[in-house]
């Protein structure tokens, strides 16, 4: 299993985020992690990339426990949170040359210009990140989430905001690195994860109402993921 999560929960305050969350995503999986805003995908995905501590239970990626050995488990993930990181000041190779830095990669100038031809950012390399549009930073972003060759990518909200066309090459990118990767990505679009995605969770309030949804299974079935999902979110709101 690339991410193992069990019995998470979450809260601040008194508040609760994540009420006991526990699922598993395999190896080279493209898996949606679907809710209504607030529902706590945010959340859980900062757990899973070591950036806040759960309340309780415990998670593991790649077999490293998140808590207890936080360093060999962010080596194994890219993450692309929802708010793109980018220093828009910098150029792109110059920025991908820091993040590279940072992981002491070897044959840097090599592996940016690797990155840059992967995610389809020859067009733009030379300019500073600031002029690009959204769908051309969305690729630094995959870029920078990539270039140390993780097993697990992790993105939050990867096509929100962009334009049609952006948002088309953006899947095909994601499709394309998903065959050798295992993505986990968040979104509330249900069309994105029946075009890109093996399988979904469903989240609300803090709680999976829905998972190990196979896309190809509900296709098959003539089943929609928008009413699996309107249904089950339905139920939590209603208490019942």
């Amino acid at each position: 299993m690339s991410i193992v999560v069990e019995n998470v929960t979450k809260t601040y305050g008194h508040q609760q985020a994540l009420n006991s969350v526990s699922f598993t995503i395999d190896t080279g999986q493209i898996v949606g992690f679907l809710g209504p805003n607030g529902a706590g995908k945010s959340t859980m995905m900062k757990i899973i990339t070591c950036y806040i501590p759960p309340s309780s239970g415990k998670v593991a990626v790649c077999g490293f426990n998140v808590m207890e050995q936080s360093i060999e488990a962010k080596k194994c993930i890219g993450y692309l949170p929802e708010l793109n990181p980018l220093y828009t000041d910098m150029y792109v190779r110059e920025y991908l040359t820091f993040v590279g830095g940072m992981y002491n990669i070897r044959n840097i100038k090599s592996r940016v210009e690797e990155m840059i031809e992967t995610v389809g950012l020859q067009p733009e390399a030379h300019k500073k990140i600031e002029t690009l549009s959204k769908g051309y930073k969305q690729r630094v972003g995959l870029a920078q989430a990539l270039i140390h060759d993780p097993h697990v990518l992790i993105l939050d909200e990867p096509t929100s905001g962009l334009d049609p066309n952006q948002l088309v090459e953006i899947r095909n990118l994601i499709v394309t690195i998903g065959k050798t990767k295992t993505v986990m990505l968040s979104t509330h679009i249900m069309q994105e994860v029946e075009a890109m995605c093996d399988k979904a969770f469903i989240i609300d309030r803090g709680n999976i109402v829905a998972d190990n949804l196979d896309i190809q299974e509900l296709a098959k079935e003539g089943k929609r993921l928008e009413e699996i999902f309107k249904e089950a979110t339905k139920k939590v709101a209603s208490g019942e």
